[in-house]
């Protein structure tokens, strides 16, 4: 879809038949409610006059009958249509919503909370299945039932009478074109209220530990109260504009059957208007009270759908910052990363960054090295990692993989080739073992030899003996984001996850920092088993996690200042060095 054109009207195109068919039956539902006023009159004067017969009443009521079945199953008949083509809509919207948040980039998400998102799939989105599908039919109503009706005034009654009564509803045109502008602005603001008090919500969920810990309850409170008080107000001020425009349709409605009463019964008291045209007059303008409260909730649905179709918009106007970059004619998943990794003169600065957080910095990691990289928080570890993972861009030939760019590789083969432990471990609310097998395709987990892998990937991530003192085993649910979980398991059952992917690549940012020092060297040595031949990246902090690397590359303030082996470093007596002597004696003193 092109994001910059985004429009409902192919949605609305895939279920075109559906709505003509229910456009169709409801029109045959309002002419069927169009006739019941006239049979009705018929009847009344047939009786009063005495020129009915039996056989004349029974036709009259076989005609309501007829028309009140016609409008039983007509009904039923374009809420299928209709309402079933807007519920298709929202779930072919919603799916396309989903596709395309998943291709954008992470500045995106970076600048946008999750609570808003989640209401424009809620909120917004309903608002719009509203006006394609409740709003069409109150649409048809307000304009084809209200012809309709006037023309079976003036043509069954008199068209002077229909004329004096119709006067006073044409103020109802004016008042919905101002009510539809002022509508829109306060429907604005109430939704983004309330994508605020949802993300207000989702966050003080998520976060409900951390307040907790810090006794932030109250405070907390008062801060949602503050966003439940906006949206309540937001909602009120539409609310008291509905209070207006509702009573005032009602007046006029009573006003129009107020001169119907009082020049209608002259007329009929004059003989110009026999007593069941009368009464069925009077029918017909109550059934002009539904045209009128539909033209309000028309307008309403309306005004909520605009602005929920902006909001919505914005995200399919939003372009991936991340995309193929393939040369022409090149292939496309068919080629493999063997691990071969090179940066020159690799310098980076985020989108909404002022200075490089990576400055000219060379490096050269050769297939199934093992490359340590180390220091202080904010040297710029983790930024060469979403580099290598193409979460962010940098200048073309700075970044080559397996001697060419990195942008010359499809995202789908640098994502199935380079696995990726981050610090933020993240688990699905799920089973451990669905967690692990996390990065297979769904075919493949319930095979039983995957089964057994995903055991030896979890006991080369030292995790299996925790798995298996739980009650469910790797059946075990482990809660949202793997709260039942504690640090060093979550940790290792993301090592787990990518260990099983045995790609070409493998990327762990400061991801043995929950686990102590005994099974951290459990842990490496089984890395070293398991990944010959294969290229391992270890970001860290600890001197312990790095030094049986090949290599280890140390950062200061984004510049590579010192390059080598453990022994290489340490006979420098630099900043590795010295991070080195300072941790071998705290471990001293704890052993002490």
């Amino acid at each position: 879809m092109d994001e910059k054109k985004f429009s409902l009207l192919p949605y609305l195109l895939k279920y075109k038949w559906f709505y003509l068919a229910g456009v169709v039956i409801l029109l045959s539902v309002d002419l069927a409610n169009l006739y019941i006023p006239q049979f009705i009159g018929e009847l009344i004067d047939g009786l009063t006059e005495g020129i009915l017969d039996h056989d004349g009443v029974v036709m009259l009521l076989a005609k309501l009958f007829a028309a009140g079945a016609v409008m039983t199953l007509g009904r039923f008949g374009w809420r299928f249509c209709i309402f079933g083509s807007a519920r298709g809509i929202e779930y072919r919207l919603r799916n396309d919503m989903f596709g395309h948040l998943e291709t954008l980039s992470a500045r995106y998400f970076n600048s946008h909370k999750t609570g808003d998102l989640m209401a424009r799939f809620t909120n917004d989105l309903n608002a719009i299945r509203m006006a394609v599908g409740p709003a069409v039919v109150t649409a048809f109503d307000a304009v084809v039932m209200t012809v309709m009706v006037l023309l079976r005034m003036v043509m069954y009654v008199d068209l002077g009478l229909t004329l004096m009564a119709f006067i006073p509803l044409t103020l109802v045109a004016v008042g919905c074109y101002f009510y539809g502008i002022e509508a829109k602005k306060r429907q604005t603001r109430r939704q983004e209220a309330f994508s605020q008090l949802s993300d207000k919500v989702q966050e003080s969920i998520a976060g409900v530990r951390v307040l907790k810990a810090f006794v932030q309850e109250e405070e907390d409170f008062r801060a949602f109260e503050k966003a439940s008080q906006n949206s309540m107000e937001k909602n009120l001020s539409m609310v008291k504009l509905r209070a207006v425009f509702g009573p005032a349709l009602d007046a006029i409605t009573g006003i129009s059957l107020l001169l119907t009463l009082v020049f209608g019964g002259r007329m009929v008291l004059n003989g110009q208007v026999s007593i069941g045209k009368f009464v069925a007059f009077n029918s017909y303008i109550g059934m002009l009270v539904w045209p009128m409260i539909a033209c309000g909730d028309c307008i309403n649905n309306f005004s909520q759908a605009a602005a929920a179709f902006q909001r919505i918009a914005c995200i399919f106007r939003e372009k991936p910052d991340i995309v193929d970059k393939l040369p022409e004619g090149a292939a496309g998943g068919e080629e493999k990363i063997r691990g071969d990794i090179t940066l020159k003169n690799l310098t980076f600065t985020y989108p909404d960054g002022d200075s490089p957080v990576l400055k000219n910095v060379n490096l050269h990691v050769k297939a199934g090295e093992m490359l340590g990289v180390l220091g202080r928080t904010g040297s710029g570890k983790s930024s060469l990692a979403d580099l290598l993972l193409r979460v962010y861009d940098c200048e073309t030939g700075s970044l080559l993989v397996d001697g060419k760019p990195i942008t010359e590789f499809p995202l789908a083969v640098l994502h199935r080739d380079m696995a990726y432990v981050p610090q933020d471990n993240f688990l699905f609310s799920d089973t451990l073992e669905e967690n692990i097998a996390f990065g297979l395709e769904e075919r493949i987990r319930d095979h039983p030899e995957m089964r057994a892998s995903i055991k030896r990937a979890a006991k080369a991530a030292c995790i299996h003996d925790n798995i298996m003192g739980f009650p469910e085993e790797y059946r075990t649910l482990v809660g949202e984001r793997g709260v039942t979980l504690s640090g060093g398991q979550k940790q290792r059952s993301s090592i787990a996850r990518a260990l099983l992917m045995d790609s070409a690549v493998l990327i762990l940012d400061d991801s043995l920092s929950a686990v102590d020092t005994d099974t951290e060297e459990q842990i490496l040595e089984n890395l070293m088993k398991l990944r010959q031949g294969k290229t391992t990246i270890i970001i860290a902090h600890r001197i312990s996690t790095l030094q049986k690397a090949d290599h280890v590359a140390v950062l200061t303030e984004g510049e590579l200042t010192e390059y080598g082996t453990h022994e290489e470093l340490l006979k420098k007596e630099g900043f590795y060095a010295h991070i080195y002597e300072k941790q071998q004696l705290e471990q001293e003193l704890k052993a002490i």
